[in-house]
């Protein structure tokens, strides 16, 4: 789906006439108020004498329900009620008494864009197409982020990469007033912790029955991931109910074998499919899928910035051949389920705070995982840092060694950041000079483990609508329930000690399936490893990706020495954490040699402008 939100203004004419064969909604005054290529299906809008609502994406409303809304809206305020009582993934857009409200999603799985076009502020689902027509270059000291790994700390992730236009912010909608002016307004805020998960649990799984439901509508066939893991398994229970109703979808399910000797993900995908009735259940043998890695010579068209999963791409593109064949339109994964129900050590920090009985019991646990020393987890859990103090002193290591886990556990407010060895000295400074502008940003949460979460479901997000352009090509919709804003709102509001209980494993999504997945499911103990198919990947594609490195668009830029990435291509890695590093130089090469050369900066180095 592409969309451009106008103001009602006449200079929005223009820019609405710059697309070719575009479908438009249009403001109460004639004038183009959405544009843009969409299914039918994706979008359901009313109108009356002064305001109109679209909703673009899955979303559990119809025209009848939108038309008999729309007497309650006076102001693009008023929207925030209407747009919270919808389940699914989707964007919202109003137009009040001429002045327009946009907003997506709180993952960014639906994320808003914008930039100032001539004489007004359009919006967009994407940000090179806003690029496309202010003509904007990118900017290379934003580019330089991406090599950050394991990512780029909040908010610099969310910068865009295109000079001029920026990325809707954090529980934010976009408001664009009558003379084309565009602000942000907050309307969102995280809920407070405290719903006992006895209380919570059944709120929590209505949240995600609806955001199945407004996806598994009547014909066709629906898909998803059925990867043995928790959170891949619930979702495929959901839906195989959902499934089981009259004119419902036939439901379709997928696993791609591991090449990991030892994971037994497969076992568990089969007893799964065994227990749900009427599923059709596809094996993908691991020797019959593209490795990782694999054709990272071809260009990508999705030129929004670095893509994540660019080293699995061939992976998703054959996933979604396949998908197409057995006539599915929609596929669902588990994504985000980790970051809401998995209590990571940044829980660690908070119930010290809160719980410090349940601290010390945690602690116990997770040193025991992790194998930390006392004396490093104890200074961790006491450190009180801000959020500006934290982005300090990661702008004073980035090119430090990764430090030890045993010496230094991950209870920060993000996972610990480097730059790789072979970034240049300007590409650090420009990195550094970034995040030390962003040392007044407030967290998303004053609560570490909530901050944490909130940063890998936008992460998820970020994830879930770029590979969705890959598969879309192939006409799948691809969507991760556990990434709406209701299930977020649900899974969040759970007490922090019932989602960190030890003793078994994501223990408050287990309670929330208990009666809809088998108990033998849900009392699984282990957990799948898949560092061999990276080694693998790596090994088989090496030839592919020394290429990369003649001519290297990086190094043209001044941001990497290619001689010193080669040498990291063939090098030794006993663990795995050091091929992140590799993982985000390769998304930045491709992405660069992707992007149309008149986008490219003059300047052969980062100038340290701002976008």
């Amino acid at each position: 789906m592409e969309i451009l939100a106008l103001p009602d203004h006449a200079a929005a004419e223009g820019v609405a006439g710059g697309l070719a064969r575009p479908q438009t909604i249009p403001h109460a005054s004639g004038r183009p108020w959405i544009v843009g290529r969409w299914l039918p299906g994706e979008v359901t809008w009313a109108a009356d004498r002064r305001c109109r609502v679209a909703v673009l994406g899955c979303a559990t409303i119809d025209s009848e329900r939108l038309t008999a809304a729309l007497p309650r809206i006076r102001t693009v305020d008023d929207v925030s009620r209407l747009a919270g009582s919808l389940s699914g993934s989707f964007h919202v857009l109003a137009a009040v008494n001429g002045v327009v409200r946009a907003q997506g999603s709180l993952s960014t799985a639906c994320q808003i864009f914008h930039a100032r076009v001539g004489e007004v502020t359009v919006a967009a689902n994407a940000p090179d197409l806003l690029a496309d027509l202010t003509g904007a270059p990118f900017a290379e000291e934003t580019l330089a982020l991406h090599l950050l790994a394991p990512a780029p700390p909040y908010p610099l992730n969310e910068r865009s990469l295109w000079r001029g236009v920026k990325a809707l912010p954090f529980g934010c909608y976009l408001e664009l007033a009558l003379d084309g002016a565009g602000r942000a307004v907050r309307w969102w805020a995280p809920p407070t912790p405290e719903t006992p998960l006895a209380e919570g649990a059944e709120h929590v799984r209505s949240a995600l029955a609806d955001a199945v439901a407004a996806r598994v509508r009547p014909g066709g066939t629906v898909s998803a991931d059925l990867s043995g893991g928790l959170d891949s398994t619930s979702l495929c229970f959901l839906m195989a109910a959902a499934a089981a109703a009259p004119d419902a979808p036939r439901l379709m399910t997928i696993h791609r074998e591991s090449l990991n000797q030892g994971n037994d993900d497969l076992s568990w995908a089969r007893q799964a499919a065994r227990a749900m009735a009427g599923v059709h259940h596809v094996v993908l043998p691991g020797q019959q899928v593209p490795g990782m890695f694999a054709g990272l010579g071809e260009p990508d068209s999705d030129a929004e910035s670095p893509l994540t999963r660019v080293h699995v791409r061939a992976k998703i593109r054959h996933t979604a051949a396949v998908l197409a064949e057995h006539g599915s339109t929609l596929h669902v994964t588990g994504d985000g389920g980790d970051e809401l129900f998995y209590a990571g050590p940044s829980f660690l920090h908070t119930l010290a705070r809160r719980h410090p009985v349940r601290w010390l019991r945690n602690m116990r646990v997770d040193r025991s995982l992790h194998r930390w020393r006392l004396t490093a987890t104890v200074r961790e859990v006491l450190n009180g840092r801000s959020y500006g103090e934290w982005l300090s002193a990661c702008a004073a290591t980035l090119t430090d060694p990764l430090p030890r886990p045993s010496r230094s556990p991950e209870i920060g407010w993000d996972a610990t950041i480097r730059m790789p060895a072979w970034a240049t000295p300007a590409a650090v400074d420009a990195v550094r000079a970034l995040i030390d502008a962003a040392e007044d940003v407030q967290p998303m949460s004053p609560l570490r483990c909530e901050h944490t979460a909130l940063r890998g479901l936008r992460k998820g997000g970020e994830v879930i609508r770029r590979t969705g352009r890959i598969t879309g090509r192939y006409g799948i919709s691809w969507q991760a329930p556990f990434l709406d804003d209701r299930v977020i709102e649900a899974a969040l509001s759970l007490r922090l000690e019932d989602r960190a209980a030890t003793g078994a494993y994501k223990p408050a999504l287990a309670a929330v399936m208990r009666g809809t997945v088998p108990d033998a499911i849900l009392a699984r103990r282990t957990k799948a490893e898949f560092s061999q198919g990276v080694y693998t990947g790596l090994r088989e594609n090496l030839p592919e990706l020394l290429a990369l490195c003649d001519d290297m668009r990086l190094a043209r830029l001044g941001l990497v020495d290619a001689d010193a990435f080669r040498a990291a291509l063939v090098g030794l890695y006993p663990n795995s954490r050091g091929l992140l590093f590799l993982h985000r130089t390769l998304a930045c090469e491709v992405w660069l040699r992707s992007v149309p050369a008149s986008a490219a900066p003059a300047a052969a180095s980062p100038t340290g402008g701002t976008a």
